[in-house]
């Protein structure tokens, strides 16, 4: 990948994408009941975190950055009840998920870091 905008040289940025990667593997594994319903809804709250990201990067004042990276975080979030959900409903076991979760924890932390580096 070619990196022509600021917001693509950011690491938080780079994290969020590996996770919407993870998070794509992890949502075709469930059954074909959930296509439409908890696969699509957690793939985009996924790619919200990393479109969020990019959008609040453009150009805009740190104030406005840092708005964008509170969707980012909410969108995050979203992720975690999805895959609270996919567990509760035994679709995936507990041991299968703790990899995204671990990853999207760090991902968790880097957005909650940049968004206080822009509010000093």
């Amino acid at each position: 990948m070619t990196e022509q905008y600021k917001f693509q040289k950011l690491r938080v940025y780079q994290i969020a994408l590996d996770y919407v990667d993870m998070i794509y593997s992890l949502s075709y594994q469930l059954p074909e009941s959930e296509k439409y319903n908890l696969r699509s809804q957690l793939e985009r709250a996924a790619t919200s975190i990393v479109l969020n990201i990019a959008e609040g990067s453009t150009g805009q004042s740190d104030a406005e950055q840092n708005r964008f990276l509170g969707h980012a975080l909410r969108s995050y979030l979203e992720t975690v009840a999805c895959l609270d959900l996919i567990e509760r409903r035994k679709y995936l076991l507990a041991k299968d998920l703790e990899s995204t979760r671990n990853f999207g924890f760090q991902l968790f932390v880097k957005l909650q870091a940049f968004g206080k580096s822009l509010r000093k």
